[in-house]
C-alpha cells in the first residue's frame, strides 16, 4: 500500500479536534473529492463513503472504525467484503502540545489496483499528499474559527 502524511499543530484542545473528526461525516468540508461520508450503523463505527471519480463519475466504499481511542487516535479501514480496488486506511492522531495546542498527524493508505475501476481509483488519488495537506490545511482553518 503506498501512503500520505502530513502532521500540523493547530489552536485547540485535542477533545475538539477528535470531536469534530470523530463521526467521519464531516471529512466532505475538507476533502475536495469527498461526495459524502454517511453512518450506515447507530453508533457510526461503520459509514459509507462517496467520493467524485473522474468524467463525473463516483466511486463508493464501506468503512468501519478500527481504533477508537478519544481524544488521542482515531482509524477507519475499507471493510472486508468492500470492492478491493477501492481499499484504503487512515489514521488521525490528536497529540495535546499544552496551552490548547494540538499537533494533529494524517496518515491515508491506499492500494492502487488495475483494471477500469482501478484507473478511475488512480485518477481520484493523484497527488494524495497535495489532497491530505491541503484537508489538513482546511481543517487548521475550520477549528480555530469556530
Amino acid at each position: 500500500m503506498d501512503k500520505a502524511t502530513y502532521r500540523i499543530e493547530v489552536h485547540a484542545p485535542a477533545q475538539a479536534c477528535y470531536d469534530w473528526w470523530r463521526p467521519l461525516t464531516r471529512l466532505p468540508e475538507i476533502f475536495s473529492d469527498v461526495e459524502s461520508v454517511e453512518a450506515i450503523t447507530g453508533d457510526g463505527t461503520r459509514t459509507r463513503w462517496k467520493v467524485a471519480g473522474p468524467a463525473g463519475s463516483t466511486v463508493e466504499w464501506e468503512a468501519r472504525i478500527t481504533e477508537d481511542s478519544p481524544p488521542h487516535r482515531l482509524a477507519w479501514t475499507t471493510v472486508a467484503e468492500a470492492d478491493p480496488d477501492v481499499a484504503n486506511a487512515g489514521v488521525v492522531r490528536f497529540e495535546d502540545k499544552g496551552d490548547g495546542v494540538t499537533e494533529l498527524e494524517v496518515a491515508l493508505e491506499y492500494a492502487l489496483p488495475g483494471g477500469k475501476i482501478g484507473e478511475a481509483v488512480a485518477a481520484l488519488l493523484a497527488n494524495p499528499q497535495n489532497k491530505v495537506e491541503r484537508a489538513c490545511t482546511e481543517f487548521k482553518r475550520i477549528i480555530e474559527t469556530r
